[in-house]
């Protein structure tokens, strides 16, 4: 095992591996750059400003820790579902009887 390193847990708390890496995309790719960090760009934060950043995000939490207020939901609020909605068994019924009728209508056409 490796020892406590403090000063590299801090660089890495305070976001030091992230400003390498945007400093990297800029200096190889800096189409990925505007694409990956659009919303960094979008509020003017350059590598070199992410350490104030995070900095500044933490100073906030430790001012006040506990979670954002939840809105309330409106009354007609309904979450989205993925999951298929069970047919009817008249539904299943009537959805083997038009196979059927289409099976047998080609059978007819093949004669």
């Amino acid at each position: 095992t490796s020892e406590y390193d403090a000063a590299a847990h801090r660089s890495r708390i305070m976001g030091a591996h992230v400003s390498n890496y945007l400093q990297q995309l800029i200096e190889e790719d800096n189409d990925a750059y505007k694409r990956q960090f659009a919303a960094y760009l979008k509020e003017g934060i350059m590598p070199d400003m992410l350490e104030g950043v995070y900095a500044k995000a933490h100073a906030a939490i430790r001012a006040y820790p506990s979670p954002a207020v939840k809105k309330e939901k409106p009354a007609d609020y309904k979450p989205k579902s993925f999951k298929k909605q069970r047919k009817s068994l008249a539904q299943r019924k009537g959805r083997v009887a038009q196979k059927k009728t289409a099976n047998q209508a080609q059978q007819n056409l093949n004669r």
